[in-house]
């Protein structure tokens, strides 16, 4: 799961972000809601922890600007604001669920993982392409009925690429989907996990083109044809 938190308070933020980290989630931290509809155009995120106090664009009106723009991606709002109008107007503008400070971490983890729940609810539980079944609730990927085993950033990979099929992803885009923006990992990173990918499934019928210059595209050569 991937999530964007926006905490402009630096020692509660740390905290935050480590809990969150602990899940295996990967988190992109930031300190103000600047840009933030461009953001959520640009890349895909399952959860956005939203605080409302934030310097600049306050994140009610960074949350009006999303649903405005169209953009659903489920909203968890944090705020020390805890009378019922402030809440109401936090829901009222499109958030999810609303979480009040001090808030104990266990709490706010459960939340996540009940907001994620709710909204997996209206999504299918299965990706396909050609003879490639991809199990997101079991964690498995079949080809052929043939279970392939998969480490978790090759599953990670796979996923962002089944969710682009047919359009090209560059190597920053997958690295961004699957490490975040704080935890860099090696200049080659996005070709060595496409090459494990293509040899594990080398009997699917997919084909994981590269797109010189640009970057990689999930197709099914049986739909070309």
């Amino acid at each position: 799961m991937r999530i964007l938190f926006i905490e402009d308070d630096e020692q509660l933020g740390e905290v935050t972000h480590r809990a969150l980290m602990t899940q295996g989630w990967v988190v992109d931290w930031l300190r103000s809601a600047a840009n933030l509809t461009s953001i959520l155009r640009q890349e895909a995120f399952d959860v956005l922890l939203l605080d409302i106090g934030l310097p600049g664009i306050d994140g009610l009106a960074a949350l009006h600007c999303l649903r405005s723009a169209g953009i659903k991606t489920p909203v968890l709002m944090l705020t020390a604001r805890d009378q019922v109008e402030d809440r109401v107007r936090g829901l009222s503008a499109g958030a999810d669920d609303y979480l009040v400070k001090p808030f104990a971490l266990a709490e706010l983890l459960a939340r996540v993982n009940a907001l994620v729940r709710r909204t997996a609810a209206f999504v299918t539980n299965e990706m396909t392409l050609g003879n490639l079944t991809m199990d997101l609730s079991a964690k498995r990927v079949f080809v052929a009925n043939t279970s392939i085993e998969l480490l978790p950033r090759e599953w990670a990979v796979l996923h962002y690429l089944l969710r682009n099929i047919g359009r090209v992803v560059s190597k920053e885009q997958i690295i961004d989907a699957i490490f975040g923006w704080d935890n860099p990992p090696s200049a080659n990173a996005a070709e060595v996990y496409v090459s494990r990918l293509r040899a594990k499934l080398s009997a699917a019928e997919i084909s994981i083109q590269t797109v010189r210059g640009f970057g990689y595209m999930l197709t099914n050569p049986a739909d070309r044809a």
